[in-house]
């Protein structure tokens, strides 16, 4: 009975440490979501295709003349998340915001398409309701909502001046 004793802390210790090392050897195997070159990447194609503002610029007071009156598209700028960039243009006419649009937002994946498929429908209707970037965060999608909201306040600094 008292080898029996002995063997148990001995097989605890066995089990415990084959546990460690199969959970280090899990979490090391882990791969980054994506790589800091394709995340810089991303932005570059977007930037270049500015369809209806006239100047193309990715960030900054890419739009129309400086008055209030008549329509004013803004693209913001390009905010670098855990996940990925977002970047947002938006349509101002007569000073109301009236279209928002994610430019970028992470698509690498089909967890990250999944969550942006519900998650940016819903800033933008956030948004538009709100017409500023004070809007609320998507559950699920937080880090996207919170680059959308800086992007947004981005276009918005831009637009007015």
């Amino acid at each position: 009975m008292h080898a029996l004793k002995k063997n148990r802390p001995l097989r605890r210790i066995v089990l415990a440490s084959a546990a460690t090392v199969s959970g280090m050897v899990m979490l090391l195997s882990l791969k980054p979501h994506s790589t800091p070159a394709a995340a810089v990447a991303v932005p570059a194609p977007s930037s270049s295709s500015s369809s209806s503002s006239g100047s193309g610029g990715s960030s900054g007071s890419g739009g129309s003349s400086g008055s209030a009156t008549g329509t004013k598209t803004v693209t913001g700028d390009t905010v670098q998340t855990r996940w990925g960039p977002v970047q947002v243009r938006i349509t101002l006419k007569d000073g109301k915001l009236t279209e928002v649009t994610a430019v970028t937002y992470p698509t690498e994946n089909p967890r990250d398409q999944e969550i942006n498929s519900y998650a940016i429908p819903r800033l933008r209707g956030e948004a538009l309701e709100a017409q500023s970037a004070n809007i609320d965060t998507v559950s699920g999608a937080t880090y996207t909502s919170d680059g959308y909201r800086q992007s947004l306040q981005s276009a918005l600094d831009s637009a007015g001046g």
